[in-house]
């Protein structure tokens, strides 16, 4: 079964199409990584996900039923931009005023259980105000999982956070749906993070899902590259692009990048043989989620 299916999206505000005809699957037990250009329609999907706005047309279900039936909206969690704290209250006391608003049973067991998933549990008796970004992006997740949702829906909750934040942020996410049973749809546009966790991806254009795939799938079109350095760079590429199908600087241009090649050792050996040219540094790479998209996008323009 899949978390998630959409089919044939549209949403228009006024002259402008949000969404034209989008399609995505979001399978049970996946971190999938929604990812699109601002204006791609990314929150607007999220946002007709959760029940926030209304489509023109098209079709969505959730775990195999229509996304406006009561009981499987029961089962989503959502942090769309900030939390809504008080910011003069406890971390503790936002939490159980949260659990009131949602008549959550058992309340104070509730939230010790949430506040020990997102690792806040240390935290709870901190002022809202003097939470750190990533503690109250957590805190936001907390809010979510209230009620032990099997959907999560978080828009852009890594962004602004600093190393040990995203790192615990990694953690939390990946455990969520280890050992809690949930599905995790998240947008954002730190996509070396996202590459970190996400088992599986959507990438939005236009309103469109232009691609969705598998982490196994990424990995497999990612392309390998020999990366290297010489003293005469401009020789070497006029060289190596007798040779090789693509042939390229990189973005800081200090650098040759020589696309599906056979070896490192066959690229030394044919510039010292055919030009005389010596190698100074070179390595073998992959490129990696953001590249592979800044690429996708390029294709389309």
């Amino acid at each position: 079964m899949n978390a998630i299916e959409i089919r044939n999206l549209t949403k228009n505000f006024g002259e402008k199409q949000a969404l034209n005809g989008l399609n995505m699957t979001v399978p049970v037990g996946s971190i999938y990584g929604f990812i699109g250009e601002n204006g791609s329609g990314k929150s607007t999907t999220e946002k007709i996900i959760c029940g926030l706005l209304v489509p023109n047309g098209g079709e969505v279900k959730l775990f195999g039923r229509d996304y406006k039936d009561q009981d499987v909206r029961a089962k989503i969690g959502v942090l769309i931009e900030a939390p809504g704290c008080f910011p003069n209250y406890s971390v503790w006391n936002n939490m159980m005023l949260q659990a009131a608003n949602l008549s959550i049973p058992n309340a104070e067991e509730e939230v010790r259980k949430v506040l020990k998933i997102v690792r806040m549990e240390g935290s709870a008796s901190n002022k809202f105000k003097n939470c750190s970004l990533g503690m109250k992006q957590r805190i936001g997740i907390a809010f979510a999982l209230l009620g032990n949702p099997k959907l999560l829906i978080l828009d852009e909750p890594i962004n602004g956070l600093d190393a040990d934040g995203m790192r615990i942020m990694r953690e939390v996410l990946v455990d969520i749906t280890k050992n809690y049973n949930c599905t995790v749809v998240i947008s954002s546009h730190i996509l070396g993070e996202l590459e970190k966790i996400a088992t599986h991806y959507g990438i939005v254009r236009g309103g469109k899902m232009i691609k969705e795939m598998t982490a196994e799938q990424l990995d497999a079109d990612c392309r390998t590259y020999v990366a290297l350095k010489t003293s005469d760079l401009a020789a070497a590429q006029a060289w190596l692009g007798r040779k090789y199908r693509l042939v390229k600087f990189d973005e800081t241009g200090e650098n040759l990048r020589i696309y599906d090649a056979v070896s490192a050792e066959e690229i030394v050996d044919y510039l010292y043989r055919q030009c005389n040219i010596l190698v100074s540094e070179i390595k073998t790479a992959k490129i990696g989620l953001e590249e592979y998209y800044i690429d996708l996008m390029k294709e389309g323009r």
